[in-house]
C-alpha cells in the first residue's frame, strides 16, 4: 500500500542543535560544553528528599493538576521573599509545569490564535519561533543589539501593532548572559501601557545574575505583572535539568488560560520530585549561593581561554560563554563549531542556531555549568588550536 501523504507543519525544522552537537560530542569523544547542563549532581538534601519521597505511600499516583499544593506554596513564599513583590496566591497563580518548556508552550498554546504576532528577541532560545508557528502565529523578530545583546527599545516600539499579541523576553538571555535592568522593564512598560500585548518572561537563569546585581524580574513591576506570564526552573536552580519540572507565574485570568491548555498537555507533573522540592525550596542558601559559585566558574573559565585566541564577551548572567573566534578561523561558525568538535575536542554550540534566518556574526557559546576539572581539561584542548 502507498504511503500516506503528510503535510508537516514544521517542514523546515530539523532536529535542535542542542541535540546534535551532543551527539556529535558523544561520537568523537568531546568535551561537552556545547548543551547546557551541568556535569555535577542536585544537593544531595534534594537527592534524599526525592529518594524518600519516591518510597512513600500514595506519592506514586497523580498530583493535583496545578501542582501539589505545598510546592504552590513553597514558591509563593520564595517569591515574596526575593522579589519583594506580593505572594502570589498558589491556588489561582502558579501552576507546576514538566519544565520551562511545557510552561512556554503551555503559554503560547493558550493566547496566540491565527494571525496573532509574537514579538521575539534574537538571538533566542530555538523553541520560540516553531512553538509560534504551531498555534498559528506569526513571529517577528527583533534584533538585540550586536554591540552587547540588549535591546533597543525604539526598534521594539516600530515592531509593535494592533496585531502584537505578546512580546517574549528571556532574562538572563541565553545565549549571551545579558541581563534586563529596571529601566529596560519601565521602558517596556510605557510601549504597552494602552495595548493589549501581553508578556512572556522566560527567567529560568534567574539565580544566576553576577557582579553583585539583582536580578530584575517582570513580577516587580506592578503594570507588566498584571500582564506577564513568568516562567522559572527547577532544574536550572537544583542541577537537575534531567527532572523537567518548571512552573509559571501569573495572574488569576492569565494562569487560568495556562491551565486549560497544561491539563491537556501533561496533567500533571511527576509526583515524588514536586514533594522533594518542596521539602527543601525554604532553604534559601542555595539559590542564595548560586551567584557567587556560577561567577567563580564564569571568572575560571575565562582566565582558562586568555591565551587561546577567543575573544570573550562580558556575562552579566546564566552560565554561557559568548566567544568570538575570527583570530583562529573564517569558517562559518557552524563548521567551525563541527572542527572543533570532531578535531579538538570541545563541543559548542555556534550562535547562528539562535537566529531564525541562520545569521552568522563569527560567535560560538560555551557551557561554564561544569566541574572546574571539565573545564580545565577543555581549555587544554583549545589551547592547542
Amino acid at each position: 500500500m502507498p504511503t500516506p501523504a503528510l503535510l508537516s507543519k514544521l517542514p523546515d525544522v530539523g532536529t535542535s542543535i542542542f541535540s546534535v552537537m551532543s551527539q556529535l560530542a558523544q561520537e568523537h569523544g568531546a568535551i561537552n560544553l556545547a548543551q547546557g547542563f551541568p556535569d555535577y549532581d542536585p544537593p544531595q538534601e534534594l537527592l534524599e528528599a526525592l529518594a524518600r519521597h519516591a518510597t512513600t505511600p500514595g506519592h506514586q499516583q497523580y498530583a493535583p493538576m496545578p501542582g501539589l499544593p505545598r510546592l504552590r506554596e513553597a514558591i509563593s513564599h520564595k517569591t515574596a521573599l526575593l522579589y519583594g513583590v506580593p505572594a502570589p496566591d498558589p491556588a489561582t497563580e502558579i501552576t507546576i509545569t514538566s519544565g520551562a518548556t511545557e510552561a512556554l508552550y503551555a503559554v503560547l498554546a493558550a493566547v496566540v490564535h491565527p494571525g496573532d504576532e509574537v514579538l521575539v528577541l534574537e538571538p533566542a532560545y530555538d523553541l520560540y519561533g516553531p512553538a509560534i508557528r504551531l498555534q498559528g502565529g506569526r513571529p517577528v523578530y527583533v534584533p538585540l543589539r550586536p554591540t552587547d545583546f540588549r535591546p533597543d527599545w525604539n526598534q521594539v516600539a516600530a515592531a509593535l501593532t494592533p496585531r502584537t499579541r505578546l512580546i517574549m523576553l528571556n532574562t538572563p538571555h541565553n545565549p549571551s548572559g545579558a541581563v534586563l535592568t529596571a529601566e529596560d522593564w519601565n521602558t517596556l512598560a510605557s510601549l504597552l501601557e494602552n495595548t493589549d500585548t501581553l508578556v512572556l518572561s522566560d527567567e529560568v537563569y534567574e539565580h544566576m545574575v553576577f557582579d553583585g546585581q539583582p536580578h530584575r524580574s517582570a513580577l516587580q513591576h506592578p503594570q507588566l505583572a498584571e500582564r506577564s506570564f513568568v516562567l522559572s526552573s527547577f532544574g536550572k536552580t537544583y542541577h537537575a535539568t534531567g527532572w523537567k519540572v518548571g512552573y509559571c507565574v501569573a495572574p488569576p485570568a492569565l494562569t487560568a488560560e495556562v491551565r486549560r491548555v497544561h491539563q491537556f498537555l501533561t496533567f500533571a507533573v511527576h509526583t515524588p520530585t514536586q514533594h522533594a522540592l518542596a521539602d527543601v525550596l525554604s532553604h534559601a542558601d542555595h539559590f542564595r549561593e548560586l551567584p557567587v559559585f556560577y561567577q567563580q566558574k564564569r571568572d575560571l573559565f575565562a582566565g582558562l581561554l586568555t591565551d587561546t585566541g577567543f575573544e570573550l564577551l562580558p556575562v552579566a548572567g546564566a552560565y554561557f560563554q559568548l566567544a568570538r573566534y575570527r583570530q583562529l578561523s573564517s569558517l562559518p561558525d557552524v563548521e567551525f563549531a563541527s572542527r572543533l568538535t570532531t578535531e579538538t575536542g570541545v563541543a559548542v554550540v555556534p550562535v547562528s542556531a539562535f537566529y531564525h534566518d541562520g545569521h552568522d556574526d563569527g560567535l560560538i557559546r560555551f557551557c561554564f555549568a561544569k566541574r572546574d576539572e571539565t573545564l580545565q581539561a577543555a581549555a587544554e584542548r583549545l589551547s592547542q588550536l
